[in-house]
């Protein structure tokens, strides 16, 4: 073989078809025409036979109206298993294409009315199934038969795929060769052959004023689209007085496992420190529904999902007065009851929880306890007739409200460990302060600003923990000298 029958370059244009020789033969003959298509491409091959034949000889193309690129879009399969078997839902989606032409545009200014479609329609099911974005699609192909004998469907290989979509987006795979090196393809026949091709941009540059003025549409569309969704949002957004801190908390009571009894439920409220304040109308406290528990592992777990929304102001103290007190914190405290058929209630246990001082997710969960008697009348009467040991005051699980000494003793107190509540927070903070620029921040003129967009609580901790941490060590070190060592040096000093 000469080396020009085994080398071929071929420019190709986006949808320009390319005849193989097998189309050819078959596009000749007028019995194999039936549909407006078939009849298009006889003509074009009568008109291409006049003109001196195909310039093409191995390299040749299906466009997006060919009946192989809608054979090609269905027989694709989700593994390279040989022996894959479709599943229901592969079978069901070769039915819906994406390269639908016939769909109406959607103005981009009009919204959505119907958000839930309640007797959806078959063809809207097909529609909406999948992200319905229409697609073109382009195949380039090689004719890899033994030489002279082209024309043959099992030597026919894909040599790159070209797809646009709505969005232009334009996908091609393989990529293009570049510095990669060409693509090798191995063919089963007579002789085992390796072919190689690579595939190169062809396309012209774009000149400096028409990427301009592109630059100049999307600008503006993009500036637009920003008016657009401003003009959705709205701008009287409510901002905090100065010195005043916003805190936005979405709750969810998640679940409660490891208690004794089933049927349990949580009754919360959340406690104001002082300079913390609340709407008339909003509800710090509330029920969860009773929830029966399963089994998961070890622990019985009941799943409450029980979610509440919470809305608090902090307001700063008088900048004048020094020393600045840390803000505290709001608490969340609860108690876990059980309720059986009966209608006997039971104390399972008793928490708290101090609202994060971080904006952001947390996922808490609270260790509970519960108050105990001694003796089994106690656990005879929590057992046969309900009831059990209950606080008066919830807020005796942390300090109490009516507290005013200066410590508290709980010597006497029996309680026993039970369960625990898991708590997902999403806290949000909101206030001027966290618009300053780093400059002001950095004068400390009010807590907000030690805040810095977080309490400074957790890192006021932090450092009296390492503090503490390092001096124990120093104790720890002073106490494994030898004596003399020590009161030598102190004689020396």
């Amino acid at each position: 073989r000469s080396p020009e029958d085994e080398e071929e370059e071929v420019e190709v244009g986006w949808q320009e078809k390319l005849f193989s020789q097998f189309e050819v033969d078959l596009y000749l003959n007028e019995s194999a025409c039936q549909t407006p298509l078939d009849w298009q491409y006889h003509e074009e091959i009568q008109k291409l036979e006049k003109a001196g034949g195909r310039k093409n000889c191995r390299i040749f193309t299906y466009t997006d109206h060919d009946r192989f690129t809608n054979l090609e879009e269905l027989c694709q399969k989700v593994t390279d298993l040989d022996h894959e078997v479709p599943s229901y839902l592969v079978e069901r989606m070769a039915n819906v294409r994406r390269r639908r032409q016939d769909r109406r545009p959607v103005e981009a200014s009009s919204l959505k009315s119907k958000i839930i479609t309640w007797e959806p329609s078959e063809e809207f099911i097909k529609n909406n199934h999948v992200i319905n974005t229409p697609v073109q699609t382009m195949y380039i192909m090689g004719d890899l038969g033994p030489y002279g004998k082209l024309g043959h469907k099992e030597y026919e290989n894909v040599l790159c795929t070209i797809k646009v979509d709505g969005n232009g987006v334009i996908t091609v795979k393989p990529d293009f060769s570049g510095t990669k090196g060409p693509y090798q393809i191995e063919v089963d026949g007579e002789k085992r052959e390796v072919w190689e091709y690579t595939i190169e941009n062809a396309s012209a540059q774009v000149q400096p004023e028409e990427e301009e003025r592109e630059q100049r549409v999307f600008r503006d569309l993009y500036g637009r689209h920003r008016d657009y969704l401003s003009g959705l949002v709205g701008s009287d957004f409510e901002m905090p007085l100065p010195g005043t801190l916003r805190l936005f908390m979405n709750g969810e009571i998640v679940s409660a496992q490891g208690y004794e009894y089933d049927n349990l439920y949580v009754h919360f409220f959340l406690e104001l420190p002082n300079q913390w304040s609340s709407s008339p109308f909003q509800q710090l406290s509330g029920v969860t529904q009773t929830c029966a528990t399963k089994t998961v592992g070890w622990d019985k777990v009941a799943y409450f999902c029980y979610p509440f929304t919470v809305e608090m102001f902090y307001t700063q103290e008088d900048e004048g007065v020094f020393p600045y007190s840390l803000p505290q914190w709001p608490v969340l405290y609860f108690e876990v009851l059980s309720l059986d058929f009966w209608q006997r209630y039971r104390v399972e246990g008793y928490g708290s929880l101090v609202l994060p001082a971080c904006p952001g997710v947390h996922m808490l969960t609270i260790p509970t306890w519960r108050p105990v008697d001694l003796g089994t009348v106690a656990e005879m009467r929590r057992f046969f007739i309900g009831g059990s040991p209950e606080l008066e005051d919830l807020t005796y699980i942390r300090t109490p409200s009516t507290f005013k000494g200066k410590r508290l003793s709980r010597f006497g107190f029996r309680t026993q460990t039970t369960g625990s509540v898991t708590f997902r927070l999403y806290c949000l903070q909101q206030s001027k302060a966290f618009l300053e620029n780093s400059a002001l921040r950095q004068r400390m003129q009010s807590v907000l600003d030690r805040m810095g967009g977080c309490s400074q609580q957790s890192s006021v901790y932090n450092v009296l923990e390492a503090f503490q941490r390092a001096r124990r060590r120093m104790q720890e070190a002073r106490e494994s000298l030898p004596q003399d060592l020590i009161n030598t040096s102190a004689s020396t000093v």
